[in-house]
């Protein structure tokens, strides 16, 4: 069935940059915690005609200089050393966090920089006003440090498209919907007022980072340009919806961005192997439209996701959102069409898992929010 234009879309299929080159996808494929996951989500846009309402926009590699707008060059110099060489017992490794989540692999450093590079001729894009909305579906890997790979990321694409979208925009608002805590972003602009960081992840003693308490507010210039949403297991659309609703109304009242970034990593859909949210794509997918309705220039940007079918799925339902269509439910036939077994829908089903999240708790996170962005000036 061919997908439908929406009349009330906030966005026209003129408006839309997406980054892609059958080489930049393949080289995507490469990294070994996401084996063919680009893939995955590239042709499931494409089997569903989604394309022809896109601006494809080919991505040029990051230049050292470029990556070094954020990373030390120390850092960047041994991640090339070891990508040349695939010496994954370098003893330098270890003080770069190239280990064990983010190992010393033969060509990581040219998955990097090309991914960086994507999200950079992303950024440029909405800088030249080419578009409204630019998508770099592999892009979002928001923990990498300036001198340290962490949690899969080996460079920081998203706080190098935040450092360019800068260069035109004074005031550029970060929005990250991953499971995990946005811990990187969220470190490399805690001290400025000019960027704002929102994370809405999950919380938890053990888990993955280990940051992102509703107290940390930022530091210095940067007090209170950080908002961090702390979340539980369990937690459905409806309820995230609300939470996102009411912290993103205060954040867009109180900080008035020019530019957004959003990161929308689909390890919080049901099915996920971290099983910890009981989210669909079509909870995301309110918040990004809430996003949208802002009308202004927005990097859409992936993340984690580790159930490939399901961020194919989640990942092919926000593009039809960004541009307005309405998608059949059922799987078009292609390359990959045998994954979604074995149902072949879009649609993804939540689990019977129990939402851990308290109310109270809930509505003081959202009290204090509100609370600390009445400082922001």
């Amino acid at each position: 069935m061919e997908p439908d234009l929406d009349s009330d879309s906030p966005v026209t299929k003129t408006s839309v940059s997406y980054i892609y080159t059958p080489g930049y996808i393949e080289r995507c494929d490469s990294l070994s915690k996401v084996t063919s996951r680009a893939s995955m989500v590239h042709t499931l846009i494409a089997s569903y005609g989604l394309l022809k309402y896109m601006r494809i926009v080919e991505p040029r590699v990051a230049s050292m200089e470029e990556m070094a707008m954020f990373h030390t060059d120390a850092y960047l110099e041994h991640l090339q050393k070891i990508s040349e060489d695939g010496d994954d017992d370098d003893p330098e490794s270890a003080e770069y966090g190239l280990g064990y989540d983010c190992p010393a692999t033969e060509g990581v450093f040219d998955y990097a920089a090309a991914v960086a590079g994507a999200t950079l001729t992303a950024a440029q894009c909405l800088i030249d006003k080419k578009c409204k909305v630019a998508i770099n579906w592999p892009g979002g890997w928001h923990h990498a440090k300036k001198d340290e790979a962490s949690g899969f990321c080996y460079l920081n694409d998203a706080v190098l498209g935040i450092l360019k979208l800068r260069k035109k925009f004074d005031r550029v608002l970060y929005i990250d919907l991953d499971l995990h805590h946005g811990d990187g972003v969220e470190d490399a602009f805690s001290f400025t007022s000019k960027v704002m960081t929102v994370s809405f992840h999950k919380y938890s003693p053990g888990f993955f980072p280990g940051t992102g308490d509703v107290a940390d507010v930022g530091m210095g210039k940067g007090r209170y340009y950080t908002v961090n949403v702390p979340l539980q297991d369990g937690i459905q659309d409806e309820l995230y919806y609300q939470i996102c609703e009411s912290v993103l109304k205060e954040v867009y009242a109180s900080f008035n961005p020019e530019a957004v970034v959003c990161q929308l990593g689909a390890d919080t859909i049901a099915g996920d192997p971290m099983c910890s949210f009981n989210m669909t794509p079509v909870g995301v997918g309110k918040c990004l439209r809430y996003i949208l309705n802002w009308e202004l220039p927005t990097l859409v940007l992936g993340g984690g996701g580790y159930n490939h079918a399901n961020t194919a799925r989640c990942w092919t339902y926000l593009t039809a959102i960004i541009l307005g269509k309405t998608l059949s439910s059922e799987i078009p036939d292609h390359e990959y069409f045998t994954e979604y077994g074995p149902d072949y829908v879009l649609e993804i089903t939540r689990s019977c898992r129990t939402d851990q999240n308290d109310p109270h708790r809930i509505e003081q996170i959202l009290s204090m929010i509100r609370g600390n962005l009445k400082n922001v000036i």
